[in-house]
C-alpha cells in the first residue's frame, strides 16, 4: 500500500479528515504533534485504540485535520476515522475492531432548542398567580 488512504468521522458536531499511508508513526493534528494537541492520557488511549487492537502500532504516519465540539468529540471522530481506514488497509481488521464498537458511528446529537421555552426540554417558569 503506497497510496494515501483518506477517510472521515465524526461524533457529535467534530468531523475529523484522516490521510494514512505507511511510514514509521508520525502523528501530527491541525498541523501540531498529537500528544501536544490532545495531552491527557485517555485521550491518547482512544486514538492509539484501533491500532492497538489490529497490531499495527508505528506502522502508519497519519495527518489529521480536525475541527468542530470539544476535545472528547474530536477524539472519538478521530478515532472513527482511523478505524475506517485500518478497514481499507485490510479487510482482517474489520472483524477485531467491529466487536468493539470502533466502526460505529454515535449518532447521539444535541437536540434544538424549542421557541416559547428556555433549552430543548426546559421550560420557563410557570406562575398560576
Amino acid at each position: 500500500m503506497d497510496t494515501v488512504v483518506h477517510k472521515i468521522g465524526r461524533r457529535k458536531t467534530s468531523v475529523a479528515r484522516i490521510y494514512l499511508k505507511k511510514g514509521k508513526g508520525n502523528f501530527t493534528v491541525n498541523t501540531k504533534d498529537w500528544k501536544d494537541y490532545f495531552p491527557t492520557s485517555a485521550h491518547q488511549f482512544k486514538i492509539n485504540q484501533p491500532f492497538n487492537v489490529c497490531d499495527n502500532v508505528n506502522k502508519f504516519d497519519m495527518t489529521v485535520n480536525v475541527y468542530g465540539g470539544g476535545m472528547t468529540g474530536q477524539v472519538e471522530a478521530i478515532r472513527l476515522a482511523i478505524s475506517r481506514a485500518l478497514c481499507e488497509v485490510d479487510e482482517k481488521n474489520r472483524e477485531l475492531l467491529k466487536p468493539l464498537g470502533l466502526l460505529t458511528r454515535d449518532p447521539r446529537m444535541v437536540e434544538r432548542k424549542k421557541f416559547g421555552q428556555k433549552k430543548a426540554r426546559k421550560k420557563f417558569q410557570f406562575s398560576k398567580r
